[in-house]
């Protein structure tokens, strides 16, 4: 199965929705917005993620180098 996460960034925190490859939400979570944090939920062998989609923004390119 094929996963895919997009971000919606925030200065305190992230949101996160995981979905599979027919588009059904199978995980939201809500994180800091630090590369350690997001990486804790995308790196969940359970959702092995073939893209990410972050949002454009002054944060999103921190957070990309960050990842």
């Amino acid at each position: 199965m094929e996963y895919f996460a997009g971000l919606d960034v925030s200065v305190k925190e992230t949101s996160v929705c995981i979905i599979d490859g027919a588009g059904k939400v199978v995980r939201e979570a809500k994180v800091a917005s630090e590369p350690e944090d997001l990486l804790a939920v995308l790196c969940d062998p359970a959702y092995p993620l073939k893209r990410v989609g972050l949002e454009a923004g002054p944060l999103g390119t921190w957070l990309w180098n960050g990842l």
